[in-house]
């Protein structure tokens, strides 16, 4: 950690604040064939395990502290971020993301390459199709409601809102003890899936770097 006056940077392993029940999401959506989600399996025993599989995870991190007035948000800020891994001397951009678990759940294995290659500049031209049809399976919305539904949640493009002067929470920016899969869950399926009944991580905390200490190392 570097700091200097009221900014603060951190970067290093910590613990993840994500939490999320693998083996229940593989229950409730058919990924079989390259597809991603398909029509949910509904109406019977719910599909959570009440498992969580990142319990002991630990994530690469970088956290920034720094006054909100630098910000200068006028008023919303629009936040993504990706990863590139250096392949043949050249930067492959790997992973994107704005709102959490969108690119997730809305790709394919055919399509996640060419998204996270790509801008939220592009998405809405050439993303809405797509996600107008998953949501077509995955809660039966027609196309005028999965618009209308994409639109009211800021979807496309995907960047993350944040409006400082109003309280932080999804999708608002997003904290650490938000259950971001069962939002996600609830929007795809039309609030027709059970909540995941999961619990947030107890070590994350109320001061920089706010991720708790990694956990460590499994043994080999």
């Amino acid at each position: 950690m570097v700091s200097s006056g009221d900014y603060k940077v951190a970067a290093g392993s910590r613990s993840d604040a994500f939490f999320f029940d693998f083996d229940g999401i593989k229950n409730l959506f058919d990924t079989s064939g390259n597809r991603n989600f398909t029509a949910p399996h509904l109406g019977g025993r719910s599909p959570w395990t009440g498992v969580d599989s990142n319990s002991t995870a630990n994530v690469f991190s970088m956290a920034v502290e720094l006054p909100t007035a630098e910000l200068a948000p006028k008023p919303e800020l629009h936040i993504w971020g990706r990863c590139s891994v250096l392949r043949d001397g050249e930067l492959i951009h790997a992973d994107r993301a704005g709102h959490p678990s969108v690119s997730s759940f809305f790709n394919t294995d055919d399509t996640k390459e060419e998204y996270n290659a790509g801008e939220p500049v592009n998405d809405r031209a050439r993303w809405t199709d797509q996600f107008v049809h998953l949501l077509g399976h995955t809660g039966g919305y027609t196309p005028e409601e999965a618009i209308t539904a994409l639109d009211e949640h800021g979807i496309l493009p995907d960047v993350l809102h944040f409006d400082p002067a109003k309280p932080a929470a999804y999708p608002n920016g997003r904290t650490f003890t938000e259950d971001v899969i069962d939002i996600r869950v609830a929007f795809l399926t039309k609030n027709e899936a059970p909540p995941t009944g999961l619990t947030p991580h107890t070590d994350t905390l109320d001061r920089f770097p706010y991720l708790g200490d990694p956990h460590p190392a499994a043994a080999t």
